[in-house]
C-alpha cells in the first residue's frame, strides 16, 4: 500500500531509525532497513521443524508437534539489538512488526497449519508493571493479525517474579522456573494444538516449565516459536 502524505510528512518531521544500524527508514521500511533484513541470520528451521538444534533440546523431555526460531541469537550482535530494543527500551511495536515478520515467512513453510491459537509466554505481573508490556505477548499480537490466529493470553499464568537467567547455565534456569507457571482455564485447551511464544530461546527452561502446563490439558498438541534462538557454544 502507497504510504499517504500524512506518513511521508511524519517519516520527514520525525525519522525512523533502523534498530539494527541506525540508519533513517525509508516511508516503506518498518523497524529495519532492508539491508539490515536482508543480512539478519535466519535459521531456517521453519523447514525442518521437528529435527533442528532447538527442537533438540526438547527431545525427551515434552512432545512437541513444530519448533522453530526465526533468527539465531548471539550477545552483541544485531539480532540482539532488536531484542534489546523490544524489550528495554519500551518499544513494544518491535515485537509486532517481527511477529509479523515471523507469520509471513514461516506460513510459506506450512508453519502454522493446523494450529488452532495462540499463548504467549506470561511476565510476572511484577515484572510487567515495570516494562508496560509483554514482549511475547506483541510477537503474539504480529502473528495473529498476519493468521487470524486467536491469542489466549489467560490459559496460564506467571506465579512468581524469578531471578535473571542471562548468567545462568541449563540446570540453574531449569530450578529457577520450575514451578513458576500455573495454568488458569485448562478446559478452554482441551484437545487443541497451542502456538506457545516466547521471544528468546537458550536453553528451552521456560519454554518446557511453561509447556508441561499447558500439557495438563487433555488431547492437546503443542509447537513452539520464538523469535530468536541462542547457539550454544
Amino acid at each position: 500500500m502507497k504510504p499517504s502524505f500524512f506518513h511521508r510528512l511524519l517519516d520527514l518531521l520525525a525519522p525512523r531509525l533502523c534498530v539494527v544500524c541506525g540508519r533513517r527508514l525509508t516511508v516503506t521500511e518498518k523497524v529495519l532497513c532492508a539491508n539490515c533484513n536482508m543480512h539478519l541470520p535466519r535459521t531456517g528451521f521453519q523447514f525442518s521443524p521437528l529435527d533442528n538444534p532447538m527442537a533438540r533440546l526438547f527431545w525427551g523431555i515434552i512432545p512437541v508437534e513444530r519448533v522453530a526460531a526465526l533468527f539465531y541469537y548471539e550477545s552483541h550482535s544485531k539480532v540482539s539489538n532488536i531484542l534489546y530494543d523490544m524489550k528495554y527500551h519500551d518499544h513494544p511495536e518491535i515485537g509486532f512488526i517481527m511477529g509479523r515478520m515471523m507469520a509471513v515467512e514461516f506460513s510459506e513453510a506450512g508453519f502454522f497449519d493446523g494450529i488452532d491459537l495462540i499463548v504467549p509466554i506470561p511476565l510476572a505481573s511484577k515484572r510487567q508493571r515495570q516494562r508496560g508490556y509483554n514482549q511475547s505477548m506483541e510477537l503474539a499480537r504480529g502473528i495473529s493479525h498476519m493468521t487470524g490466529l486467536p491469542i489466549y493470553n489467560r490459559v496460564v499464568r506467571r506465579t512468581r517474579f524469578e531471578k535473571s537467567q542471562t548468567r545462568m547455565g541449563r540446570r540453574d534456569r531449569q530450578e529457577n522456573v520450575d514451578s513458576v507457571f500455573q495454568v488458569q482455564d485448562i478446559d478452554t485447551l482441551h484437545g487443541h494444538h497451542v502456538l506457545l511464544v516466547d521471544d528468546v530461546i537458550t536453553t528451552g527452561a521456560t519454554m518446557t516449565a511453561c509447556a508441561r502446563e499447558l500439557l495438563k490439558a487433555d488431547g492437546i498438541k503443542l509447537s513452539l516459536l520464538s523469535l530468536a534462538y541462542a547457539k550454544s557454544t
